[in-house]
């Protein structure tokens, strides 16, 4: 099968949804499809090795998050790739926003599959204002895929129509597998660990305020923030308290280890989550976790099954649920192995068999409309004379 898989994001800058297309590109490669790449590229030679780069990106904010993509009018470009690259399915990933998966859903001739990843509680913005321009592209997709439940939720309020539901992928084993903690946290200490960026809608400021609570009530604990971005003015927020260690920009090899440190996983995020890669890799690792009650988690993990669901924006009930785990090491390890055994379902290769089979099945009855198309043409041209 030759796929086109379309990214309007910028392939220099890491994010989900780059992930999610290079999982999936590797599975398929894997399996013997030729896949094709196209994104736009802050810089065309980084990125020319592993993608076709149509346009340079510019940022945009989006759901409290930055967006880099691209204005450039590649409509030309898009025609003579598709034209010479005859492939069997163009999927594109956030298929409506601007503007090089509105090219591709133009000019497509092949089987086309949309893949919806982002949420936002209160509705987008940005799909509200362009909904009234959008809508002629949104007809054209043949397959609609969402991440997940908060995904559909979103989307499904400016277009109507069924979401297959295809969630985001892990690297279970990447993070599964046992490896040593990290050797300056394994002191007896009981650790809480965050793994996120400094953006507002991640929650750190609650935890911070959490924490306080819970170093009042249990002793010996530590507070680790991990993530990509700058933790400067939390840092000197928390410069006075020994306990709390930030590890900015900690490579992706070393994140198991961090979660093998860990006592309790704490993802006090806002909102605006579609699914949460952080909260399934700590599910993956067999951490026990707090989480922010929000749609997104909630739809991965249950309430006192796999872990603790918390009112969101409430430091008193985050900690009362963080000192609860901290306090009881049955239950966390109830939790551990729960949410290592669902999160075996999110592995990358059951992720892309499942896109690979929608694939098929979008195929079929693309193919069987083009052949009731063609089997029409004669009967119409014999009317005719």
């Amino acid at each position: 099968m030759k796929i086109a898989i379309v990214s309007p994001y910028d392939w220099c800058v890491e994010g989900g949804v780059k992930t999610h297309i290079a999982h999936l590109a590797e599975y398929f490669r894997e399996w013997g499809h030729d896949v094709t790449i196209f994104a736009p590229a802050s810089d065309r030679e980084i990125a020319g090795a592993e993608v076709t780069v149509m346009g340079k990106p510019w940022p945009m904010r989006v759901s409290g998050s930055v967006a880099r993509i691209t204005f450039a009018w590649k409509s030309p470009e898009v025609r003579r790739v598709l034209n010479e690259g005859k492939f069997d399915v163009v999927h594109l990933h956030e298929p409506l926003m601007p503007l090089l998966p509105y090219h591709f859903l133009r000019y497509s001739k092949s089987a086309t599959v949309g893949t919806f990843h982002a949420a936002k509680e209160g509705g987008n913005r940005f799909y509200g204002y362009t909904t009234p321009l959008t809508k002629r592209w949104f007809r054209k997709l043949e397959g609609k895929i969402a991440v997940s439940p908060a995904a559909v939720s979103l989307v499904s309020r400016y277009f109507a129509g069924y979401f297959n539901i295809i969630p985001n992928g892990i690297d279970y084993e990447h993070f599964a597998t046992p490896v040593d903690p990290i050797e300056e946290f394994n002191d007896g200490k009981q650790n809480i660990l965050f793994v996120g960026r400094p953006e507002k809608r991640k929650g750190l400021k609650y935890l911070l305020r959490a924490y306080m609570r819970v170093r009042s009530q249990v002793k010996n604990t530590r507070l680790i923030v991990v993530g990509a971005g700058d933790f400067t003015r939390y840092e000197r927020l928390m410069s006075t308290f020994e306990d709390v260690v930030f590890r900015p920009n900690v490579p992706y090899a070393q994140l198991p280890a961090y979660h093998r440190a860990s006592t309790v996983f704490c993802c006090p995020n806002t909102g605006n989550e579609s699914q949460g890669y952080v909260l399934l890799e700590a599910l993956a690792s067999g951490d026990a976790v707090v989480a922010s009650n929000i749609e997104g988690f909630a739809g991965v993990m249950t309430h006192e099954e796999e872990g603790l669901l918390v009112k969101p924006k409430d430091p008193d009930e985050l900690a009362a649920a963080i000192v609860r785990l901290l306090k009881d090491p049955k239950l966390r390890k109830v939790f551990g192995e729960r949410g290592q055994s669902l999160a075996r379902h999110y592995s990358w290769d059951n992720v892309a068999h499942r896109v690979l089979s929608y694939y098929e099945r979008i195929l079929y009855e693309h193919q069987q409309v083009a052949a009731s198309k063609a089997a029409r043409k004669p009967a119409l041209a014999s009317s005719e004379g």
